[in-house]
């Protein structure tokens, strides 16, 4: 290490960095394109696609090794997201209020927007990469052990602060200002000024280990590429010949299929008035239901896995998180049907809902572990996440041209009707372990 940091100074804005990109592009930009006047089922589509760049990543994570350190792009990549997001901010489009409250612009004029959010997308999973394997590189075993859960709770801070504390202010500058547009242009301004003073901060502050040296020339540089290809080859090939690689995978996509469909209309379900099936809350009130309390009960939910796991062993807790993430998805099917005035009941049911998910994901990220055990276990593991990321996408695509379809009541009883494929696989997985 070539100049000591305490880790303390750069480890909780890192993770918080890493964080505010994931949750602007997968779930404030469902609330933003819902609010300007985006139908249901385009919002789910366009914005399910932009969970693409997470599942491709280990694509080009070899080029992240090949080319320059690991600092190097995580900065880079930190730079280019503040600058995405300042444009973006200035290139929303002001439709016409009437089609707003329609609830029917046509996606033609977010196209440069949604292009925005597509390059902040692929630069968030490339941060994802270089920041990871930063941590590893920057911080001995001892001290990467320590700062797990620190990292993991400034994570979910970020998702506080996008889904909270952006959807928050979002919605009181709509209510001040009257101009819908104008309240979300303030709102990215600020969230590039925010990232954008932590990228600048760690440009300086984040330390440069002596092992982080990806940038290499000449000679050297065409072997080592050659030896990082044929090593990227044979983790393929020994991924899809592991024992039961088809059952994983099904586990994979399936465990969270409620969740996968849910989790897309659940802002525009509480953003939708009654007449058109949903609760009708004001923007600020979805930030203070899903995005400040319902990830609070997530992250309870989490740890509490965790430490059920730890004491009982997956194979013992498999059956109640799978049940868990799937039955109080039931929350939304009487939420669409009593339409409750009181913003507590919706509270509590979102926050029964995200504490169930939260408990029941550990054992799906528990399982992504067992089955990356082996020579390639880092590089498996990452195709893994690939699988995960892509069991959100699929569903999520569709989710809103079936709730238009079917209606909120009888979309949310058919997410019900999904939890069948967790139980299913969950049975056949379990036998296993």
């Amino acid at each position: 290490m070539k100049k000591p940091v305490n880790p303390w100074l750069w480890v909780p804005t890192l993770y918080f960095a890493e964080g505010i990109p994931y949750v602007l592009v997968n779930t404030v930009s469902v609330i933003m394109f819902k609010n300007l006047g985006m139908s249901n089922g385009d919002v789910a589509m366009f914005t399910g696609l932009l969970y693409l760049p997470w599942v491709i990543k280990p694509l080009w994570s070899p080029f992240v090794d090949i080319i320059r350190t690991k600092r190097w792009w995580t900065v880079s990549m930190q730079l280019l997201m503040t600058a995405a997001m300042l444009s973006g901010a200035f290139l929303l489009p002001s439709p016409d209020p009437e089609a707003v409250a329609s609830g029917n612009v046509p996606v033609s004029p977010f196209i440069a927007s949604l292009a925005v959010f597509w390059i902040t997308a692929f630069a968030s999973a490339t941060h994802d990469i270089a920041a990871d394997g930063y941590y590893m590189l920057a911080l001995d075993s001892t001290r990467q052990a320590f700062f797990v859960g620190i990292r993991s709770t400034f994570y979910r801070l970020a998702t506080i602060f996008g889904q909270g504390a952006l959807v928050f202010i979002a919605g009181i500058l709509e209510t001040r200002t009257g101009d819908i547009p104008l309240a979300w242009t303030w709102t990215l301004v600020l969230c590039a000024v925010v990232f954008g003073a932590m990228a600048l901060y760690h440009t300086f502050v984040l330390p440069r280990p002596d092992t982080d040296s990806g940038h290499l020339s000449g000679t050297g540089r065409s072997d080592r590429a050659g030896e990082i290809f044929r090593e990227f080859g044979r983790t393929f090939s020994t991924f899809f010949s592991k024992r039961q690689i088809w059952l994983g995978i099904a586990f994979m996509l399936l465990y969270r299929l409620p969740e996968a469909f849910l989790v897309k209309m659940l802002n525009p379900f509480l953003l939708d008035p009654a007449e058109a099936g949903g609760l009708g809350l004001s923007t600020e009130q979805v930030g203070l239901v899903y995005g400040t309390v319902g990830v609070a009960a997530l992250t309870v939910g989490g740890i509490l896995g965790g430490m059920a796991a730890a004491g009982w062993g997956l194979k013992k807790v498999i059956w109640p998180m799978a049940l868990s993430l799937a039955l109080p998805c039931s929350v939304f099917v009487y939420l669409s049907m009593a339409q409750p005035e009181n913003i507590w009941v919706t509270c509590s049911c979102v926050a029964l809902d995200q504490f169930g998910y939260g408990f029941g994901f550990t054992a799906y990220m528990l399982y992504l572990i067992h089955f990356s055990e082996g020579e390639f276990k880092t590089s498996h593991y990452s195709l893994c996440t690939a699988f995960m990321a892509l069991s959100m996408m699929l569903p999520g695509m569709f989710a809103g041209y079936l709730q238009e379809w079917l209606g909120y009541v009888d979309f949310f009883w058919m997410v019900m009707v999904c939890c069948a494929a967790t139980v299913a696989v969950t049975f056949m997985v379990r036998k296993t372990l």
